[in-house]
């Protein structure tokens, strides 16, 4: 029986290039979050339309996301990126008595 590979990561809070998500695909869906947050059809174009109780604003709560997403890519997924891989030592350090 295999195991599955669980993350011990916070979804909100940790890049998603930490999770196997190409870095490019993070940028693409958080400048697409923006564009449909900033409306250029001025409301034409919605997934949802807002007048729906409850459910109105779920797209741009989606959109939100993957800015979010975006934003804590830029800042925080450079610090994974430009830290040197860990590499668990093959052997424990030892003390050496003279």
């Amino acid at each position: 029986m295999s195991e599955s590979k669980e993350i011990d990561k916070p979804l909100l809070t940790t890049p998603l290039s930490q999770r196997g998500w190409p870095v490019w695909v993070v940028y693409t869906l958080a400048a697409l979050g923006a564009l449909y947050l900033l409306n250029p059809t001025a409301g034409i174009l919605e997934f949802l339309p807002d007048n729906i109780p409850f459910i109105g604003n779920l797209d741009e709560g989606a959109a939100f996301m993957l800015v979010w997403a975006g934003l804590l890519e830029f800042f925080e997924g450079r610090k994974y990126r430009s830290a040197p891989p860990e590499t668990p030592n093959s052997q424990p350090p030892t003390e050496e008595n003279s």
